[in-house]
């Protein structure tokens, strides 16, 4: 058994210590807004915190978050009212919605670090988080807008 707390729940996980952490939020405790994208952590899809940090879960091992705070997209807000997500919706962002999570989680963690980003220090930190769709350009401009708090 591995525990650790999870969108401030704590849970006792029995699987495989090297179980990724992606398969333990979406098959064990059932939150599938963490996607599965790539599997070799280069997406960014998979995007969750650990201990405040943004983290690949498709390469994180269980035994890796024993012990620690995990945030999946609904823990980040589960009302759905993040600054990032009502931005995001604002600047109509998602197309197919697939790596929607993780962009957020992503964008999240740079506006905790930094409350105010600019355009280039936004693409910096976005860079590897895949959009299929290309909406890269909404991103950014939901990130923004989230962090002059409209």
């Amino acid at each position: 058994m591995t525990a650790f707390t999870i969108n401030g729940r704590r849970v006792d996980v029995k699987a495989d210590a090297d179980t990724p952490l992606l398969w333990v939020i979406r098959e064990h405790l059932k939150l599938t807004g963490t996607k599965f994208g790539c599997g070799v952590a280069q997406c960014g899809a998979c995007t969750v915190h650990v201990n405040g940090e943004p983290v690949r879960s498709c390469s994180t091992p269980l035994s890796e978050v024993a012990g620690k705070q995990v945030t999946t997209i609904e823990g980040l807000a589960p009302k759905g009212d993040h600054p990032l997500q009502k931005a995001w919706i604002a600047e109509q962002v998602p197309q197919c919605g697939y790596c929607q999570s993780g962009q957020i989680m992503s964008a999240a963690a740079l506006l905790k670090k930094n409350k105010k980003p600019t355009r280039d220090q936004i693409k910096e930190h976005m860079n590897g988080n895949i959009c299929r769709c290309g909406t890269y350009n909404k991103i950014v401009s939901a990130i923004e807008r989230a962090a002059k708090g409209a």
